[in-house]
């Protein structure tokens, strides 16, 4: 009774310890789409890894999940890989898998191939290479298959196969109350019937210092000394008796990792101490690990009764799982007088660092928000939202509350009694008294809130990241700011700090390093942060450059998903810069409060909020030489699902399937690091997209043509060593096709001579209408003419008709003159005589004024102008008189009564009785113009 309550109390203690362990990553059915259970783990020659899963053959690449299932569905037991072929044993059947040209997996069944006959319900637990042989065990049979010649023997047994082990080179199995038996050229021979070996279930046998180690399920582990059987007892202190084994493995660093069926899995240094225990609690989905594998980049597999999980063990970093929330967020750590200190946002906590199984302890009194930890005057200086709390040997010596909110502590330069704070309203001062450090005043004149500062030649620098960076003047006594003043506003920018580096003041902040300058009094901005980051991709954004706690002269900050750390180098000014990558999730603290703290000379705590990692510094992280691959390439027409096509060869794709997808991966199992894709298309795209953690990529609606589909990667921040290609061309549509495009040029000839004949008649049409075009274009052109002619002829007669009218008018003129002149002579004869001479003299000239000839003279040249007018005034008006048609032709030419009386040899008056009379005779209305009428007639 007191044994078993002895074991219940270690065991207790054992499985409640925290620890730190490697980074552990789990992967649960939902996310891998297969069964629960996963009962073996092998690895291929290209890094792939498959489980044998209840659902069938699961791979995983380091990318993606992919699930090959057996006709039957039947569950796979055991898996074997053998370079790229992987052996599989299932229930009645056993063989290997083989990728097709698609990269997809094909089964063949060794049991069909080779005509094998089973027995009844056999099941295949186990899979052991040897040479040229495979060893796949049921629990009845031994079944070897010789890989070169395509033979098999089997090995009846008369009990059941409890396991089956290589031992360097050595194949061992142990049958069920029978003891442990070895095979050699094909020969079994008995190696131990011993009750331990017959009563307990082994689970393994390695080689551990240079003796052979049988470890049992549930009866401890034993040495072969002197043919006697000697228990492990180092493993009795370290395992509780009451935890079942159920698998194991020996790692290549000799050390033992132990799955249990209810307590996850142990993993053992060389000389049976325990390294750590991952269980449920600590990230396990489950507590039974039914395979373990170390794989070819010392990642460490489990197989477990529920989900997959791995731990890097080649990982630089350890890690501290706060799973129940009893610590909380770190924001501060530091090693001090052998315990490791770290203050979160729940108080301080300490515990031995040599002793990584003990709990963390609450130091009383610090319970709150603890911001900084400081070692001054081999005292532990805790700056806490209370104010400043002092350590020594683990108690609270004194508490200084009267400046709440401390962020820093920085003895003052020459004057070791005083040590300057700066808190959340300003800086305070404190002073050693009696051997206990006290508060002595605040420092009036400045009251910004004061997280980072520095001395430097006699000024007092304060950082804030928002106000800006200011430079004080303070007096000898440290009681007030004589001044203060704000400098070099043009550099302030996020993330901002004041630093000393190698005793050179220094300011950075996003907009780069700043030293400075002492002889010209301003920040000079310094290249070397730029240089460093030059080789980040995708550019950078970092955090604030902080210094490393516990380390002189040491900084860092994270640079996009890396940890970023600067020490100084052998010559003044020079650096050196160590770039550790890290997942994008791993800072998990506010902005702002990162914190790292160098706890050994090797070693480096960076604080989360669920824990803290370990960064062992001395060591390099395993170099994944692994090269990337495309694992799968499939096409598609619009609107339809993808189907695979060959990964090799000369590939022509349909024109109509002209949506093409590439799967690609590096088979990286680093936890801590990203693994991100870029990749192009020579053909279509013009450059590298940018970088990626996605491992597929489609491109749609390609054209016809011949395409290079090109992808690298990067693990971290190492690219991959080879970029991965695939041509491919797609074909023409069938209308683009050689044979359609001989059609279309014998079509193009056929057309093209209907369309000759066709434009040639209609050319013809068009040249015979252009024709009788032109000649009734001519024909009118020669009316046109004659017409042209006409009106010439017209314009002729009409100036021959003014030349008339002239003629008339001058004829006119000619005889109003005649007439007046002889009127005017016969008047003066008259007057001047009356003898018969000179009335003989009157009567010629009257003769000569009333001569007809004149009239007829007259009348001809006014028918000339004016043709056909007196005829028609004659038709119009019957009654008229040849006086009055005279009298017309003179009123025609619009003369007046005075101008007509010469001409009728009558006086004016005897002229208007004419016109009177020739307007009744006319029947002209009074109101009528009678010399408007003749002109218009």
């Amino acid at each position: 009774m007191m044994r078993n309550t002895l074991s219940f109390l270690l065991f207790f203690c054992w499985i409640l310890s925290a620890q730190e362990h490697p980074p552990l990553i789990s992967f649960n059915p939902e996310q891998y789409s297969a069964q629960n259970q996963n009962w073996g783990i092998t690895q291929s020659a290209d890094q792939s890894l498959y489980f044998a899963n209840n659902a069938g053959l699961l791979r995983f690449d380091g990318s993606a999940w992919d699930l090959f299932s057996l006709k039957d569905n039947s569950v796979i037991r055991s898996v074997k890989a053998v370079e790229d072929v992987i052996y599989s044993g299932s229930y009645m059947d056993f063989g290997y898998w083989k990728k097709n040209t698609f990269g997809a997996l094909e089964y063949h069944s060794l049991v069909e191939q080779l005509d094998i006959q089973l027995n009844e319900e056999e099941e295949f637990w186990k899979i052991i290479q040897l040479d040229d042989l495979l060893l796949f065990q049921s629990l009845s049979r031994i079944y070897m298959v010789n890989l070169v010649s395509q033979t098999f023997d089997h090995i009846d047994t008369k009990s059941s196969i409890l396991n089956m082990f290589n031992v360097d080179g050595v194949v061992y199995f142990q049958q069920s109350n029978l003891g442990v038996f070895k095979i050699i050229d094909s020969k079994v021979s008995l190696i131990s019937d011993a009750p331990i070996l017959k009563n307990n279930k082994l689970v393994d046998i390695c080689m551990l210092e240079n003796k052979p180690l049988f470890i049992t399920s549930d009866n401890g582990a034993y040495y072969i000394e002197n043919n006697v059987f000697v228990r492990w007892k180092t493993l009795d202190k370290n395992i509780p008796s009451d935890v079942t084994i159920y698998s194991s493995a020996q790692l290549k660093d000799k050390s033992l990792v132990f799955g249990t069926i209810s307590d996850g899995l142990i993993h053992l240094a060389p000389n049976g101490n325990v390294k750590y225990i991952l269980n449920f609690e600590r990230g396990l989905p489950n507590n039974t690990v039914l395979s373990i594998l170390e794989d070819q980049q010392s990642n460490l597999w489990f197989g477990l009764d529920l989900g997959i999980s791995y731990v890097n063990l080649s990982s630089s970093f350890r890690v501290y799982n706060d799973v129940k929330g009893d610590i909380g967020t770190i924001y501060t750590s530091i090693m001090f007088e052998e315990y490791l200190y770290i203050g979160t946002n729940q108080g301080l906590y300490y515990k031995k660092r040599n002793n990584s199984d003990q709990p963390f302890t609450l130091v009383g009194g610090t319970e709150g928000q603890v911001w900084n930890l400081s070692v001054i005057d081999n005292h532990l200086f805790c700056g806490h939202n209370k104010g400043t709390i002092i350590l020594k040997n683990n108690q609270v010596v004194n508490t200084i509350d009267e400046a709440t909110g401390t962020w820093e502590f920085k003895p003052i330069p020459n004057q070791p009694d005083l040590i300057l704070q700066g808190n959340f309203y300003g800086l305070n001062v404190l002073e050693k008294k009696a051997s206990q450090w006290v508060f002595k005043n605040k420092l009036e004149g400045f009251d910004v809130s004061s997280r980072f500062f520095q001395f430097h030649n006699g000024k007092l620098y304060v950082n804030h990241e928002f106000k800006g960076l200011f430079e004080l003047d303070v007096d000898s006594s440290y009681q007030k700011v004589n001044s203060f003043s704000q400098i070099n506003a043009d550099i302030a920018g996020q993330g901002s700090n004041i630093l000393k580096i190698q005793d050179r003041l220094t300011y950075t902040s996003s907009k780069g390093m700043f030293m400075y300058d002492d002889e010209n009094k301003k920040f000079v901005k310094q290249p070397y942060l730029d240089k460093a980051v030059s080789n980040i991709v995708d550019g950078h954004t970092s955090s604030t450059l902080l210094d490393v706690s516990g380390s002189e002269n040491a900084m860092w900050c994270y640079i996009n998903n890396n940890i970023m750390i600067i020490t100084p180098g052998t010559l003044k000014s020079t650096f050196n810069t160590r770039f550790i990558p890290v997942k994008s999730d791993f800072k998990k603290v506010p902005m702002g409060f990162e914190n790292l703290t160098r706890i050994t000379d090797d070693e480096y705590l960076i604080g989360t909020a669920h824990g803290y990692y370990i960064l062992n510094n001395s060591l390099t992280p395993n170099v994944n030489s692994s090269l990337i691959s495309i694992s799968s390439a499939s096409q598609s027409a619009i609107d339809e699902p993808f189907q695979s096509i060959p990964l090799s060869g000369d590939i022509d794709l349909n024109y109509h399937q002209n949506n093409v997808m590439f799967k690609f991966n590096i088979p990286s199992y680093d936890n801590m690091s990203t693994v991100r894709y870029s990749h192009k298309l020579e053909g279509w795209t013009k450059g590298w997209s940018k970088w990626t953690t996605q491992s597929n990529h489609a491109y749609k609606n390609l054209p016809y043509g011949t395409y290079t589909f090109k992808v690298k990667g990067l693990v971290g921040n190492m690219k991959s060593y080879n970029i991965a290609s695939y041509k491919f061309t797609i074909k023409r549509p069938w209308y683009l096709s050689l044979s359609a495009l001989v059609c279309y040029v014998f079509i193009t000839v056929l057309l093209y001579v209907f369309i000759h004949n066709v434009y040639r008649r209609y050319y013809s049409k068009q040249q015979q209408a252009l024709l009788d075009q032109t000649h009734k274009e001519l024909t009118l052109k020669e009316l046109e003419n004659n017409k042209r002619l006409l009106d010439l002829k017209n314009e002729k007669l009409e100036i021959d008709i003014q030349s008339k009218n002239r003629e008339l008018a001058v004829s006119t003129m000619s005889l109003i003159k005649k007439n007046e002149f002889l009127n005017t002579v016969k008047n003066q004869i008259v007057s001047v005589s009356s003898t018969e001479d000179l009335k003989r003299v009157v009567k010629v000239i009257d003769n000569n004024i009333n001569n007809t000839d004149d009239w007829k003279l007259f009348e001809k040249a006014f028918n000339n102008a004016d043709k056909d007018f007196l005829k028609l005034i004659k038709d119009k008006h019957p009654s008229l008189t040849p006086n009055d048609l005279r009298l017309c032709a003179y009123l025609r030419l619009n003369l007046s009564s005075k101008e007509i009386a010469p001409l009728l040899n009558i006086s004016p008056r005897s002229v208007e009785v004419k016109r009177y009379r020739l307007r009744k005779k006319m029947n002209l209305p009074h109101e009528f113009s009678l010399t408007s009428y003749i002109i218009d007639l």
